[in-house]
This record gives structure tokens, sequence and C-alpha cells, in this order.
């Protein structure tokens, strides 16, 4: 079964593994490597040659918008997805004149992701067909946000999910639903690695038991943090 090569440009290496993570569980794509700036990516881009590309927008070291059209010019058989917190009407109308495939807000929802590349799959797997026969499979080929309601959507829970440390975090995220939890706070509280509780967190959010904001503090990058869904 022939899966489809993703590659991550992200230079949050959180976020990047959180992407990851969301890949992984679905069945027909796999991760084929990760950056962290544009000139990392300029350099594994040819080792790598995905089938796809997860792009962020803001690097220290230029912008995701001006690569696109990089990766256009040279990989013109690699899509490109923005995944990003970019809002400025610029960059997506850039990112729709480069021909991205599809333009996804931070925070990530897994549902919102899981829906793109597997719409993504099915543009794909009609792009292998021969030739087309009529206009209207024509029409489904250029109209690439077709609705995915004939492709099965429910997805199990990822592997290692235990109900028992899965319960205890939803408990506390509703009592404390007004202050909220980052990844790092909760693996405090629960006993778990930082990934462990961004694992179980994330599976809450896809599940729509919890929701994610990102909050801005004096310094640093904006951490991920976890609220009851009310």
């Amino acid at each position: 079964m022939r899966k489809w090569n993703v590659f991550i440009i992200e230079d949050d290496i959180q976020t990047a593994e959180i992407n990851s993570q969301y890949i992984a569980q679905m069945e027909r794509f796999q991760v084929g490597g990760i950056a962290t700036t544009i000139a990392e990516a300029k350099k594994v881009l040819p080792v790598v040659n995905p089938d796809l590309i997860l792009l962020d927008v803001y690097f220290p070291d230029g912008t995701g918008s001006e690569f696109l059209w990089e990766i256009r010019k040279h990989f013109r058989s690699t899509d490109v997805i923005l995944v990003t917190a970019a809002k400025e009407t610029e960059h997506i109308s850039n990112a729709i004149r480069g021909g991205a495939f599809d333009y996804i807000l931070k925070p990530i929802i897994f549902n919102r992701f899981q829906d793109t590349l597997l719409k993504y799959q099915q543009y794909k797997e009609r792009m292998n067909d021969s030739q087309v026969e009529n206009q209207h499979e024509v029409d489904n080929l250029f109209n690439r946000k077709k609705s995915t309601s004939n492709i099965q959507t429910v997805q199990p829970p990822p592997k290692g999910i235990d109900t028992i440390t899965l319960d205890s975090i939803l408990k506390r995220i509703e009592t404390n639903h007004s202050l909220g939890y980052t990844a790092e706070e909760m693996a405090g509280e629960v006993g778990v690695t930082r990934t462990t509780a961004r694992r179980y967190l994330e599976y809450l959010v896809s599940q729509k038991k919890i929701k994610v904001e990102l909050t801005y503090g004096g310094v640093g990058r904006p951490q991920r943090k976890y609220f009851f869904q009310e």
C-alpha cells in the first residue's frame, strides 16, 4: 500500500513533534523528515523528496511564503500545506497564488488536520488515474476541498492511551477549567513525561473534550495551553 511521504518544515520543535504524532495516526502517511530552518530545509528537501510538505511561515532565516515559490520552481510534483499562526491575508493570498493545497491555522485541531490529509489522499488517488472520462471528473480534481464523507474518518485512539490516565487528565482540566494546563504542567500533575502528557492532551482535543489555545507570555515562544471544552 502506497504511503505519502511528508516533510515537516517548522521552527518550533514541539509543534513539529505534534504534527508528526498526528501523521502517525494516518494510515496512508509517513514522516520523511523534519527541518527547523529554511536553510536546513533547502539541504534536506532533495534527499527527502516528499510528496507533501507541511510548511510554517515564520522562520529566523526567512519566510515559508517566500520558500513556497522556490518549492514550486524546483519541486513541481511536491504539494504544500501551510500550517502556521500567520493570519495576515497577505500570506494566505500568497499561499493561494503559490498553489498550496490548504492553509491550516495554529493551534492545530486533529480533526481539521485529518480532514485535510484525507482530502489530499483522495486527490492523489484521483490523479493517479491515467485519464478522466468526463467534465464531472475534471471538476472533482480541481475541487480539492470536496467533502470526504465517503472516506472513513473515524480513527482508533492512538496506541498507549490508558483510560485511567486519560480520565485523570480530563478531570484535572475540568476542575481547573479557568486556568488550564500546559503539557509540562500536566506531566508534573500525573507523573508522566511532557511528551506523553501532550499526546493525551492532543487526543482529548481531537475528541472535542478539551480545547487548546496559544498563550503569549513576556518572554519566549507562545505555549499551547489546554482548557476544558464547556
